[in-house]
């Protein structure tokens, strides 16, 4: 029975995000404090009137439509349309089970290469092996915010002999938590070469300054647009994303239906009529509360941490910092970040996971570790947090920093 498995699923590991949470939770059975920083799940529980929206529809047990249940395409197309400016119809819309399914079916489909910036999500490099398209890194800077330049880009669409390329953006970013400042000037060169962008929005709702641009607005026709419930909206577990494709692409929306239908049928019928809740209620409150919360630990955990010794860039979405230890002098990010773990509780993931340089001594740090019910429950009336209150209701941030800043100056 040998090679019963295909070569390029043998290059493949499980993907790291998960894998650090499953190690956390072996190493917090053995005994040992641990500090959740390398796993990326939103802390705060699912609205009340949205939990309420699935237990009423627990009674539905027949197979949805495949591309989704029809009144919950309208709901997603009109928040689209109202969050990003876009002019999506519920045609456009496809459900699956999160967004990861989604984008990996499409890179399925897709004929053509994919440009990935690094730092890019631990997912989609590996998603472009098994799907057997060839892959480009652009190397980003800290002085670019950790995206994309215009320049770079055509500079690596001018390598390329295949015309048809794929660009994944994703802002706010995993793992930085910088926003993509030069959309603009990214979708102009995007639309000289006929380029697509695959435009991942799934931290979009947890923009800081309320302000969030996609660059779905500066190039409707070539853009795929992805977001789901799991980040704004703590419902991870639910497993429940879209994505939205403009109909100058319907080619790829037809392919992406069928693989749908040859692969997990429907998306859970009860999920899907709660997430119609979900997307036609008003969680204006709810999201500041949020925001606020996630706004002032990010900047916490920014101040404390910047140093000669650390560089970083402050946080303006999503739960994640993208710390570079100056200092550290490993054989590879990874082998850092194994020191931090053993000698600190502190779980990170390595920069080397996102496409960077295992050479450079950068680290994802996720500042979710906190209970987020309690957090949002006995802070809502505060208009602005202090120090106290976090470390009241989120020990593990305080503790685990303080951990992480007394290792680096050691060494």
């Amino acid at each position: 029975m040998s090679k019963i498995i295909k070569d390029k699923i043998k290059k493949l590991k499980s993907s790291a995000t998960l894998t650090i949470n499953e190690e956390c939770k072996k190493l917090e059975k053995s005994g040992k404090k641990i500090y959740k920083f390398g796993f990326g799940q939103s802390p705060f529980p699912v609205p009340d009137s949205i939990i309420h929206a699935l237990k009423s529809n627990a009674d539905k047990h027949v197979y949805l439509p495949m591309q989704g249940l029809e009144a919950l395409r309208s709901a997603t197309a009109d928040h689209l349309n109202k969050f990003n400016k876009s002019n999506f119809n519920q045609d456009d819309i496809v459900i699956g089970p999160g967004t990861k399914e989604l984008m990996f079916l499409i890179q399925v489909a897709f004929n053509g290469e994919i440009i990935l910036p690094a730092p890019s999500w631990v997912s989609y490099q590996p998603q472009a092996l098994i799907a057997e398209n060839k892959f480009h890194w652009v190397q980003t800077t800290r002085d670019s915010n950790w995206f994309i330049t215009a320049k770079a880009l055509e500079d690596k669409i001018k390598t390329i002999k295949n015309k048809n390329i794929l660009l994944f953006i994703n802002s706010p970013n995993n793992p930085s938590g910088a926003i993509c400042k030069n959309l603009e000037e990214i979708a102009k060169v995007a639309k000289k070469y006929k380029i697509l962008i695959y435009s991942d929005e799934i931290y979009s709702e947890l923009t800081f300054n309320g302000q969030y641009k996609s660059i779905s607005s500066f190039y409707p026709e070539g853009t795929i647009v992805s977001t789901g419930l799991s980040k704004w909206c703590g419902a991870g577990g639910w497993r429940l994303g879209f994505v939205a494709i403009p109909n100058q692409l319907k080619e790829i929306r037809e392919s992406l239906k069928i693989l749908c239908s040859e692969s997990f049928t429907s998306v859970s019928a009860p999920i899907q009529y709660a997430a119609v809740e979900a997307y036609r209620g008003d969680y204006s409150v709810y999201l500041e509360s949020v925001k606020k919360i996630l706004s002032f630990t990010g900047n916490y955990v920014y101040e404390k941490l910047k140093s000669n010794l650390i560089n970083l860039t402050k946080p303006e979405g999503g739960f994640y910092l993208f710390p570079e230890f100056n200092n550290a002098k490993f054989s590879s990010s990874a082998e850092m970040c194994k020191d931090i773990l053993k000698s600190t509780g502190v779980a990170l993931l390595p920069g080397s996971d996102f496409g960077i340089n295992e050479k450079r001594m950068l680290a994802r740090l996720s500042y979710t570790d906190f209970d987020g019910g309690n957090f949002l429950k006995y802070t809502k009336s505060s208009k602005k947090l202090d120090d106290a209150e976090l470390k009241k209701y989120a020990p593990n941030i305080v503790y685990g920093v303080q951990a992480l800043k007394e290792w680096s100056n050691s060494l």
